[in-house]
């Protein structure tokens, strides 16, 4: 029996798929508003890191 089988006769197993979906989408939503909001003098000095 493959796994999926297993999934399928679970009951509430769809929650871990929302769950992780919120998880993700809330971290790159973070991710976002930081870069966006992120001071623009350390931005330069991280982006000159890998050439020094």
């Amino acid at each position: 029996m493959k796994f999926i089988h297993y999934l399928e006769k679970t009951t509430g197993v769809d929650i871990y798929g929302i769950a992780a979906f919120l998880i993700f989408f809330s971290f790159f939503i973070a991710a976002v508003i930081w870069a966006i909001k992120a001071d623009k003098k350390m931005m330069d000095e991280m982006n000159q890191l890998p050439l020094k």
